[in-house]
């Protein structure tokens, strides 16, 4: 899927009236296919950049275009499907404690079933195998039948990626994946995230704390700063100076030191995964 965004600007329903909007006149395009990475400190715009292209949030100012059609213009039902074709994934994914592994990540087909074999599939695993071969990309296999709740942070995490690999959707808008993975896991999480869409042919949008990894894994790097965009650019053209600037007063971040929670942008409010009907 291509994403285009022209003068595009957005403001929480939520934010106060004297806030700044969180994104502020940005222009950006992403070929459809293209795996891109996007950092900068806490508070850019980075979670709201990703609300605007999934469609979770009209913008306020200028357009958006998914393979050339503005989806805010469509009848409800060509955008209902449009938005089965998009995957929104939260740093914290949400899943059922009481919910059986198996189960969970299955749930990532959910959007291209009909709601009687949908309900079969959340009372009855319809598809074991590809349950287990996308836990065991992230070497989680031997997790398919535990229950959520017994799992670790990092785990659930995963799991959470594992389920991204069985959604029919053609975008992949992943907002901060490796939050809760130490750095040995975080680089084989998004090695493996990067490598499914690659095969899947999925456009790719990441955003990321972690610069080192984004810079090892995304061939392109868009640095986003008070909701504005500060670079866009190969990531053998980001220097240590431009990273200076982009993280001028937020230099913990920039050497590893992001939060290991999110932190909302104002008036934010935490997405579920979004793999809309």
């Amino acid at each position: 899927m291509e994403i285009a965004l022209e003068q595009l600007s957005a403001r929480h329903p939520a934010a106060r009236a004297t806030q700044p909007a969180a994104v502020q006149d940005l222009s950006l395009r992403v070929a459809a296919g293209e795996q891109l990475a996007v950092i900068g400190p806490s508070g850019a715009g980075k979670t709201t950049l990703l609300q605007l292209m999934a469609c979770a949030m009209p913008p306020s100012e200028g357009r958006l275009r998914l393979d050339g059609a503005d989806p805010w213009t469509l009848p409800r039902d060509e955008l209902r499907r449009l938005r089965g074709r998009l995957l929104l994934a939260p740093q914290v994914p949400p899943l059922p404690p009481r919910q059986r592994v198996v189960t969970a990540v299955l749930a990532g087909r959910l959007p291209a079933m009909g709601l009687w074999a949908s309900l079969r599939s959340l009372l009855r695993p319809s598809d074991i195998p590809a349950a287990f071969a996308a836990l065991e990309r992230f070497d989680l296999g031997d997790k398919l039948f535990e229950r959520v709740d017994r799992l670790s942070g990092g785990e659930r995490q995963r799991v959470g990626l594992a389920r991204t690999l069985l959604a029919p959707a053609t975008a992949w808008l992943v907002d901060e994946p490796l939050s809760a993975l130490d750095p040995t896991r975080a680089r084989q999480a998004i090695r493996t995230l990067v490598e499914g869409a690659r095969e899947r042919r999925a456009t790719l949008v990441a955003t990321l704390h972690q610069v080192d990894v984004a810079l090892a894994h995304f061939p392109r790097i868009v640095g986003l700063r008070d909701g504005r965009l500060a670079f866009d650019l190969p990531a053998a053209e980001v220097t240590r100076e431009r990273l200076a600037r982009l993280y001028d007063r937020f230099e913990h971040e920039l050497q590893g030191g992001a939060p290991a929670t999110p932190s909302p942008e104002p008036g934010a409010a935490v997405p579920p995964m979004l793999m809309c009907r």
